[in-house]
C-alpha cells in the first residue's frame, strides 16, 4: 500500500486536478500546453466537420469526415485502463484500430438493444464486445462524451462563426443533418446520396467490411472485389438490390452506386413519362444527381403491373311479395395497363370476369366488349388518356364490307398518387369525357360509381 506523506497531496489527486483545469480551459477556448503527467488531453479542435463523404478504400468502404478551420496537429485521448485512442483534428473524429472500433460498435449495438428491452440479444452483444476488448465500456462512454462535446461546439460555432468558418447551411452529419454524401472509389466519384439516407450513412463507422453473423464462420463474400459485386448488382432488379442492401452497412453503401440506378432512371424516364429526352438532365439536377431518389420519388407510371379499380353500386330488384324488397349489389372492374410506347389498354368487365382471368389475357390482341386502346402521357402527376377507341369483334354478313367507323372516342384525366404504402400506386379520377370525332366536342360523363385505381404488380409483365 502506498503511504501518503503528511502535508503532501496524493499523486492521483494532483493528476485529476490538472486534468480538470485543462478541460475547463479548453471549454473556455484556452488551449494549454500538454503536460506529461496529465492523464486526459482534450482534443485540440474548435469546429465540427462541415463535409462528409463515403469512401471506398483498399480495406473496405468507409465514412470520412473533414472540415475547414481545424487546428493542425494530432492530440491523444487516453482512457485509464483502455487502449489509447488517437484523435486527428484534421478529421474531427477518433481514429480507432479495426478491432477496437469493432468492439465499440458491438457495445453500442448492445446498448441500443437494451434500451429496446431486447435483453437476450443485448447480453449476447455485451459478451461479444468484452471478448473483443475488456475495457470497451470505458472507451464507449468516453467516445460518447467526446461526440456530445463536439456537437455542442459545433452548435456554438454555427451561432457565432469565426473567420474562415464554414458558411451557414454547410453539410454537417452531427448537429443539423447531412445534405448530401458523395461516394468515392479511390479518386473516382461513383455516387451521391441525399435526404434521410445521407444522415444514416453519416453515422456509419470509418471502415466497412463484411462480417459473419457467427464469429466462428468465414465470410466468402469478402474475397470478391467490390468492382465484381457492383457488376453483379447491375444485372439485378430493384427489389433484389434493396434486399441485398439490408445485409449490412457495406452492402448498403455498395448498392448506392450511381451506375446501378442510372440504368433504371434512363430506362424508366423517357417520353411519354417525361416531355422529351433532354428533360432527364434537369430532373437529375433537381435531386442533386442522386439517381436512386430520382427513381423512387419522381412521378412515373409503372409498367410492371396493372391498375385495377373495384367499383360497386346497388340496383333495386323485382319482388313478387310487396313486403319484401330485393337489392342487388353489382360489382364491376376497370383495368388500365400502360406500355412504354405510349399505348394504354382499358377494360371494363363485369363480375363474370374476375381479375385472375383478365390479367393474363389483357394484351393489345384482346377483343371483347368494353375493351379500349388509346394513348397516354404524363404531365407532372396528371395522367392524360386520349383516343380511347373500343376494340371488339365486328360481325358482318359481307366480309368485303368494312365495319362502320366509330363516331366517338373517350378520354380520361387521372391524378397519380403514392398512397398509403408504395410508390405511384394509385390513380384518382379527375375527369372522364366522351369526344365526338367529327367536331371534337367533349361531353363530361358522370362519375357516380367510379373508384380509384390501385396498382397490382404482375410478375409476367416487363417493367419497361
Amino acid at each position: 500500500m502506498n503511504s501518503v506523506v503528511p502535508g503532501e497531496e496524493p499523486e492521483e489527486l494532483v493528476r485529476f486536478r490538472e486534468a480538470w483545469r485543462a478541460e475547463v480551459k479548453q471549454r473556455r477556448g484556452v488551449h494549454p500546453e500538454p503536460k506529461p503527467q496529465t492523464a486526459v488531453s482534450p482534443p485540440n479542435e474548435t469546429t465540427a466537420p462541415t463535409s462528409v463523404s463515403v469512401t471506398k478504400t483498399d480495406h473496405g468502404v468507409g465514412i470520412v469526415r473533414g472540415g475547414p478551420n481545424l487546428h493542425p496537429g494530432p492530440s491523444s485521448h487516453t482512457i485509464a485502463g483502455a487502449p489509447t485512442v488517437p484523435v486527428h483534428a484534421s478529421h474531427g473524429q477518433s481514429r480507432l484500430s479495426p478491432a477496437f472500433g469493432r468492439a465499440i460498435e458491438v457495445y453500442r449495438s448492445a446498448v441500443n438493444h437494451e434500451q429496446r428491452s431486447q435483453l437476450d440479444e443485448a447480453l449476447r452483444l455485451y459478451r461479444q464486445a468484452f471478448r473483443l476488448d475488456p475495457n470497451v465500456d470505458r472507451a464507449y462512454h468516453k467516445e460518447e462524451q467526446r461526440l456530445e462535446q463536439l456537437a455542442l461546439e459545433t452548435a456554438a460555432a454555427r451561432k457565432k462563426p469565426a473567420s474562415g468558418a464554414a458558411p451557414p447551411g454547410a453539410v454537417d452529419g452531427l448537429a443539423q443533418g447531412v445534405e448530401a454524401l458523395s461516394i468515392h472509389h479511390g479518386t473516382r466519384e461513383i455516387g451521391t446520396v441525399t435526404g434521410t439516407l445521407a444522415n444514416v450513412l453519416a453515422g456509419f463507422p470509418q471502415e466497412l467490411i463484411f462480417e459473419p453473423e457467427d464469429e466462428k464462420e468465414g465470410t466468402p463474400i469478402k474475397i470478391i472485389p467490390d468492382e465484381l459485386l457492383l457488376h453483379i448488382l447491375r444485372s439485378l432488379d430493384t427489389t433484389t438490390i434493396e434486399r441485398f442492401a439490408t445485409v449490412n452497412r457495406k452492402a448498403r453503401v455498395l448498392s448506392l452506386d450511381s451506375a446501378i440506378w442510372r440504368d433504371f432512371v434512363h430506362l424508366a424516364y423517357k417520353p411519354p413519362q417525361i416531355p422529351d429526352e433532354d428533360a432527364i438532365s434537369t430532373i437529375v439536377d433537381q435531386y442533386r444527381a442522386d439517381y436512386r431518389r430520382v427513381y423512387i420519388e419522381h412521378p412515373r407510371l409503372r409498367m410492371d403491373g396493372i391498375y385495377i379499380a373495384v367499383c360497386h353500386y346497388v340496383r333495386t330488384g323485382l319482388s313478387e311479395n310487396a313486403w319484401v324488397n330485393i337489392s342487388h349489389l353489382i360489382t364491376y372492374h376497370r383495368y388500365l395497363r400502360f406500355f412504354p410506347d405510349g399505348k394504354v389498354l382499358s377494360l371494363l368487365a363485369n363480375e363474370e370476369h374476375q381479375p385472375q382471368q383478365v390479367i393474363p389475357m389483357l394484351k393489345p390482341t384482346l377483343r371483347m366488349k368494353g375493351f379500349y386502346i388509346g394513348d397516354w402521357h404524363l404531365d407532372g402527376t396528371t395522367v392524360h388518356l386520349t383516343n380511347l377507341a373500343e376494340m371488339h369483334d365486328k360481325v358482318t354478313t359481307n366480309t368485303n364490307v368494312a365495319p362502320p367507323e366509330a363516331r366517338y372516342v373517350f378520354q380520361m384525366t387521372l391524378a397519380l398518387r403514392s398512397r398509403p404504402v408504395g410508390r405511384w400506386n394509385r390513380l384518382d379520377f379527375i375527369g372522364y369525357d366522351s369526344v365526338e370525332i367529327e367536331t371534337g366536342e367533349a361531353v363530361p360523363l358522370p362519375l357516380k360509381h367510379e373508384r380509384s385505381f390501385w396498382f397490382s404488380k404482375v410478375r409476367s409483365y416487363p417493367a419497361y
